[in-house]
């Protein structure tokens, strides 16, 4: 027999998750539609109409270690079909937002991430950091002017130097790391509360959750959002690309210049023309680079233009969706543009579009942990503790995905 039970909702959550984009929650019924039509929510105890109604009755606690919650991958069939138009996706979608700042150390980064006010202090801190660089590393000529304002060659280097950009970037990100590291644990943690025996190791199931992220399987699977799985898969390999080619011009051309200049080894002559700067085509990390900021842009650009033209039946249109979106787009678009203006022979155009992207990659990276960024590293961690514990997407019958796909109605059912 069941037990009665007191549950005291909170308010404040409500409230947060239903401006978080979540606005349509107390139009749910429970008639559990969106939990047949999803073809990622596992058999036994489907989401997301659990969900829907721990998010009505406030249940903060138990939402924010709920491995279900990220289980979803806003393919929005329970939106598209929910005969109540109370968008379960954007629900859910909400509640990961929350879950950002919950989370986050320190707590009001995560706060600060989550409100549109902020947002100048956001761009403006990073931004006077900036200046304050150039104006104090620039290289000087003997007229004490700014030799970048007067050259006529383009080269970055006299206009925000590496070695400056660099410990910035390498002391940025071990400090950044090192906070994600701890809102991470706190999720990790919430996630193991409710007790569940692992079925397998924590590397097994990594090993199977990376397979899984890099294929992109559970995209495809979506219905009424499948044709988002192609722009995600553009954007994560193109900022995968993007990591690696920093990565290597770090370790074979900044490292090897640092030692030559504080140890005084040379570098070999073989290597001279391999990490002399700047790298042109084809140059094979400036390959990697150019195929990388192509995949970034066409990616970023794609899920930006599904959300402009057809924003009801992708979802997931609160603050923090659209402002990853768009920073990762300014992103690949100055770098892309810097590249292209630098051929041009503009150097002042060169240099402004350089700042602008040095300026997107700091906010991006520095803000990683608070923002929608971070949902790489949380949906990874909810992934693994999910096939850890055995909730994996139910088994549909032979041709029942394609027969289900082709039967889905109109997105403007749902309203």
């Amino acid at each position: 027999m069941a037990q009665a039970g007191f549950q005291e909702p909170d308010l404040g959550f409500i409230r947060d998750v239903k401006q978080a984009g979540g606005n349509t929650l107390k139009n749910c019924y429970q008639c559990a539609t969106c939990s047949v039509v999803c073809n990622l929510s596992p058999a036994d105890k489907p989401f997301p109409r659990k969900e829907m109604i721990w998010a009505q009755w406030g249940q903060k606690d138990r939402l924010l270690s709920d491995p279900d919650v990220w289980l979803c991958h806003q393919c929005n069939d329970c939106t598209t079909y929910c005969p109540r138009g109370a968008r379960p996706g954007d629900v859910l979608a909400a509640v990961r937002s929350y879950a950002y700042k919950t989370y986050a150390f320190p707590r009001f980064m995560g706060k600060a991430l989550a409100s549109p006010r902020a947002l100048p202090l956001l761009i403006g801190v990073p931004l006077i950091i900036m200046l304050a660089l150039i104006y104090l590393t620039a290289p000087v000529g003997p007229d004490g002017q700014y030799i970048f304002m007067t050259s006529d060659v383009i080269d970055f280097n006299l206009f925000l130097p590496h070695s400056t950009v660099d410990a910035f970037f390498v002391f940025g990100n071990v400090l950044i790391f090192l906070f994600a590291a701890i809102g991470f644990a706190r999720f990790w943690t919430a996630l193991k509360r409710d007790g569940a025996p692992a079925q397998m190791s924590f590397v097994s199931a990594l090993t199977g959750t990376i397979k899984e992220i890099l294929s992109h399987t559970k995209f495809r699977d979506c219905g009424a959002n499948r044709p988002r799985a192609v722009g995600h898969m553009l954007l994560l390999f193109g900022f995968i690309g993007a990591m690696i080619t920093t990565g290597l011009v770090l370790l074979f051309v900044f490292i090897p210049h640092y030692f030559e200049s504080w140890f005084g080894s040379d570098i070999p002559a073989w290597a001279i023309q391999f990490t002399a700067l700047p790298f042109d085509l084809p140059h094979p990390i400036k390959v990697l680079g150019a195929v990388s900021g192509v995949a970034l842009l066409i990616g970023s650009l794609m899920l930006l233009y599904r959300r402009w033209t057809d924003a009801d039946s992708v979802g997931a249109n609160g603050y923090a969706d659209h402002l990853f979106l768009y920073v990762i787009f300014i992103t690949g678009l100055t770098g892309m543009l810097a590249w292209l203006s630098r051929y041009l022979g503009a150097p002042m155009l060169s240099y402004v579009i350089y700042f602008v992207h040095i300026l997107a990659v700091y906010f991006l990276l520095w803000y990683m942990p608070y923002s929608k960024f971070a949902h790489m590293i949380y949906r990874t961690l909810a992934l693994v503790r999910a096939r850890q514990i055995g909730r994996q997407a139910r088994e549909l019958p032979e041709g029942a995905r394609q027969v289900q796909a082709e039967a889905r109605p109109p997105a403007s059912m749902a309203s």
